[in-house]
This record gives structure tokens, sequence and C-alpha cells, in this order.
């Protein structure tokens, strides 16, 4: 048998290797992204709350249904357009008994501060280490180019994230059922298209009626 040693070595190469695959399997296009449809079960990950703590998503044992919002980061205008059109509907999709909890790629101490919408007061998650986003299939990664082009626009995705893989998701937004079945899918590889709140809304009190 192998000493206590031996097996954390293999623990570890054994997620090195995990890491490594995972990593090489994501795109480098975003039209090439696999995202997760509608009739699947939802994957479990870990991110971060803004204290840096871990977040638990279990699908398994959900109180409630789920909205998941996936976003890019406090830095992107069409994200802050965003989240500030779905405060409309907020307090209908609180009433129907959903949680919402929406995924930043920006690191956990600037999730809010790095909003340029006034008086946020969501949920915001740190999926910097896109754990969450590759989960679901959303997870693209920039080439040297284009990584040097957002930062010749003042943008540094190593120093928002805190991390060095130049990854970003498209936009998604997903409901989830108390069974943790993916029940509404919504992405685009373009990140200038977003949902509208009507259309969520909608989607909501559908899934929540049993359709």
């Amino acid at each position: 048998m192998l000493n206590i040693t031996a097996r954390l070595a293999v623990a570890s190469l054994t997620s090195v290797l995990w890491l490594g695959a995972a990593h090489a399997a994501v795109p480098s296009d975003p039209a090439q992204v696999t995202p997760l449809k509608v009739g699947v079960a939802a994957p479990a990950f870990t991110v971060r709350n803004p204290d840096g703590s871990a977040h638990v998503f279990d699908p398994k044992h959900l109180k409630k249904p789920v909205v998941l919002i996936f976003y890019r980061g406090g830095w992107c205008p069409f994200c802050n357009a965003h989240l500030g059109a779905l405060k409309k509907i907020e307090p209908d999709l609180l009433r129907l008994g959903y949680d919402l909890a929406f995924l930043s790629t920006d690191k956990p101490e600037i999730l809010y501060s790095s909003l340029k919408e006034p008086d946020i007061h969501y949920t915001l998650l740190s999926d910097a280490r896109m754990t969450a986003s590759r989960a679901f299939g959303l997870a693209y990664r920039l080439d040297d180019a284009t990584y040097q082009k957002y930062k010749t626009f003042g943008l540094d995705l190593e120093a928002t994230q805190g991390e060095t893989h130049h990854e970003l998701p498209i936009p998604a937004v997903y409901i989830i059922d108390r069974k943790g079945v993916i029940r509404f899918a919504h992405s685009d590889p373009d990140y200038k298209v977003r949902l509208a709140p009507e259309p969520l809304l909608a989607a909501a009190q559908a899934v929540r009626r049993g359709r």
C-alpha cells in the first residue's frame, strides 16, 4: 500500500492533471463553447463570497429554485447595464420563491466596488477561478493578442481576476429547480446580447407553474 506521503503526492498530481485537462478543453473562440442545456442536472461547484470564503453550490440539496446569472465583470458596461435592468424584476423573482446569484469573474474583494451601477444589492459571487463557468460549459480563453488589446483599453484581467488563465464566460442565465435540474437556459457568444428582464420573469413564472 502507498504510505500517506505517496497518497498525497498522487492526489496532488491527479488534481494538477485534471486542472490541466480542463484548461486545455476551454476553447479560444466564444462561438465554440458548449453550454449546458435544459433538462440536464446542474453541476455542483465552489465559488467565493465577497469575503473570500467558499460558497458551495450543491444542486442535490437546494431549498429553493435558483436563478444563476453569469457575467464577465464589473468592468464590462454591458454587464452593468444588464444587472441594472434586472433590478426591476428582482422583487418578483424573490416573491416567486427564487434564490438569485450573480457570478462574476472579478476577484472577491472587488465584486461590489467594480460595479458602475449604484445601489446593487444582489448576491454577488466570485468565479474568478472559472470553476462554475467551466462546469456549465460557458468558458472561453482569450488569445494573447486579445488579452493585450484589452490591456490597451485599461483592462488587465489578471488584476481583476487575480488569476492568469485569461478566461471569460459567455454571459448566461440559468433557472434550476429544487431537484437540481436546469429548467431554463439562455446564453449568447456575443457578449453584447443579454436576456431582457421580461422573458426571464416569464420563464421563471412558467417554471414555478411546473411547465
